[in-house]
């Protein structure tokens, strides 16, 4: 029966992941409605984001509060890159990694180190956020707005996800684990 589970949910997430090309817009208008949808879109967005927050209650205590906070900031951070004039190189390539990042956080039973998340949620989230300043065109402060609002709601997604108890979090875990090294290695292999 799991095995079933798991086939089918890589499954569905391998033709999802095939359109989570999400950063195409580049040079485009984008609106607070866009920023609000656009974590919706793609796979690449809607995992790691819920990865923190899973993440985040695994680890439990400061944590609740201290990997999306970081993530928030540090995605702000990203776009400001991006908006300075920066250049991250093969910034598409550190989202997928990001990805498939995102699994070995949640896969692990053991408790990951407090400060190396941090690092990992804050490394991740510069990346996303330069990616989606370099596609908001003109209206960044109104698409980062609507952004960060989904970006929040997708982390205590997460968190609700990482406080349920035993069995249950052991299967989240396990399936979204896999779900993201599908994720990132189809985003890798360019597929």
């Amino acid at each position: 029966m799991k095995t079933k589970i798991c086939s089918v949910v890589s499954g569905v997430l391998l033709f999802w992941c095939l359109s989570a090309e999400a950063h195409t817009g580049a040079g485009a208008v984008h609106y607070f409605v866009d920023g609000v949808l656009h974590p919706l879109q793609g796979a690449d967005h809607l995992l790691v984001m819920i990865a923190i927050g899973l993440s985040a209650a695994m680890i439990g205590g400061h944590a609740l509060w201290l990997l999306p906070g970081i993530f928030l900031v540090m995605m702000m951070a990203g776009a400001g890159l991006h908006v300075a004039g920066l250049t991250i190189n093969s910034a598409e390539t550190w989202v997928a990694l990001s990805v498939l990042m995102s699994s070995v956080m949640v896969w692990r039973q053991r408790q990951l180190p407090i400060a190396f998340a941090a690092s990992l949620a804050a490394l991740f989230a510069l990346i996303h956020g330069y990616v989606h300043a370099a596609e908001a065109g003109s209206s960044l402060t109104s698409y980062a707005t609507g952004f960060l609002l989904t970006t929040a709601v997708l982390h205590g997604i997460g968190i609700g996800m990482g406080l349920l108890s035993g069995v249950k979090l052991t299967m989240i875990r396990i399936i979204f684990a896999m779900a993201c090294t599908v994720v990132g290695t189809s985003l890798l292999a360019g597929i």
